[in-house]
């Protein structure tokens, strides 16, 4: 394997708002056995990542932080091996419990296994065709939470279907061996309304602790779409709850409204194409916003996250899009990016071979060309930083290994499956 070592210089953070309780005056009694907190590690401050000016200035944050937080450095060094590479486009990685990986092909329509030292299989007999234009395709794929009992996988693709296409859910059993192939498929889940559009259909895969299965979906990006995203009576720019066989869990937000696709959890995305569970097991998202916007969310049960009515971009175009950056019933992004990063792959570390990333986001930048880390602290974004940027690489992909490694995808026609350790 090919390794490509980079160091991180170390760098103090600047002194911010510590919030800490000062210390009564000296002298003071103090109760039996009353010991002082320790001091809180001050919050980072300075100026933002440099990225350039905004591409729509006139839209001000709702509340200080919610964009540019200062720039941060990390002080572990790292490396960047190489695991695999010639993968078409390759969008998703996932887990077998012997540490093997699944890799999806977005355009082909092709899942591979790969073992750790790289070695690569025939690709999965099986799998249903999908419609691979644009950014269609094979695209997420995830690892049954009881796979040891039923050996079942479950991924997203593009349909093909009469009158166009949409957003499927499948699930079958992986059979391994020399030609490992899937047997028993299932589609347990379609996005409706059919529509002809190779944009924005999302795709992300969250298996919750309950069991539950969240499915992140787009507004189809044309207009016929975008103007569904806050419809209820529409899969589009939604994110869903299903149960594992498909069905409708009984607890979902819009189960007894009259008209509502019962799946829906959340309304008003764009295009949500990261997402992942925190060490609470809440679920956190990363949407592609238009020129200037990409929002990063923690979408609760029946909420309103106000695309298209509200948000601070505008169209490619630089026409606008919304009047206002608020509105009533909708949420605020906890963090929005303007200009964008093009957001993809997402997790958020809990390892052990990174203490000092521990509980921080890190989303994959397609634009961007970076993997972007973002330091939490009480839900808010306090710091960010841009790693691999020497790469000059699409990031696609990123997800925590079973050891604490990060594991990345290049989107790329030769694309690679990389590994982030410690050096």
């Amino acid at each position: 394997m090919r390794t490509l070592s980079m160091i991180i210089l170390l760098a103090a953070l600047l002194p911010g708002c510590s919030g800490k309780t000062p210390n009564p005056p000296e002298g003071t009694p103090q109760p039996p056995g009353d010991t002082q907190p320790p001091p809180e590690e001050a919050l980072p401050s300075g100026p933002p990542v440099p990225t350039g000016p905004p591409n729509v200035p006139e839209f001000q944050p709702a509340f200080p932080g919610q964009t540019r937080a200062p720039a941060i450095q990390s002080k572990t060094a790292f490396q960047v091996t190489e695991i695999a590479s010639g993968f078409k486009n390759p969008w998703a990685i996932a887990f077998l419990p012997d540490r093997r990986m699944l890799v999806t092909e977005k355009p082909t329509g092709s899942l591979y296994i790969v073992t750790p030292q790289g070695a690569k299989s025939p690709a999965v007999a099986g799998l249903p065709p999908v419609d691979g234009r644009g950014q269609g395709g094979l695209l997420d794929v995830e690892v049954a939470p009881d796979y040891a009992q039923s050996g079942l996988i479950y991924w997203t693709y593009y349909e093909p279907r009469q009158g166009g296409n949409g957003l499927a859910v499948a699930r079958a059993k992986l059979v391994e061996g020399p030609q490992p192939r899937v047997e028993g498929l299932q589609i347990i889940f379609r996005m409706m309304p059919t529509l002809e559009s190779t944009l924005h259909a999302g795709g992300r895969l969250v298996f919750a602790p309950d069991g539950k299965l969240f499915v992140t979906l787009g507004e189809r990006s044309i207009l016929a779409g975008r103007v569904q995203a806050r419809d209820v009576r529409s899969h589009f720019g939604k994110i869903v709850r299903i149960n594992p066989d498909g069905s409708v869990p009984q607890d979902n937000p819009f189960l007894k409204t009259e008209g509502a696709k019962p799946e829906i959890w959340s309304v008003g995305h764009r295009n949500v194409l990261s997402a992942a569970l925190d060490r609470q097991q809440r679920l956190w998202t990363v949407e592609m916003g238009p020129r200037g916007g990409d929002e990063l969310n923690r979408p609760e049960a029946g909420k309103d996250y106000g695309w298209p009515t509200i948000g601070y971009g505008e169209e490619y175009s630089g026409a606008p899009i919304h009047q206002s950056t608020q509105g009533e019933g909708m949420e605020q992004p906890v963090y929005y990016w303007d200009p964008v990063i093009s957001p993809s792959g997402m997790t958020l570390y809990t390892g052990e071979l990174f203490p000092e990333w521990r509980d921080n986001i890190f989303i994959g930048a397609l634009s961007g060309q970076a993997l972007v880390r973002l330091m939490m602290k009480n839900d808010r974004v306090v710091g960010e930083e841009r790693l691999l940027t020497n790469l000059g690489a699409r990031i696609r992909e990123v997800v925590q290994g079973p050891e604490g490694a990060l594991y990345l995808l290049t989107d790329d026609a030769n694309g690679k499956l990389l590994k982030l350790t410690p050096r």
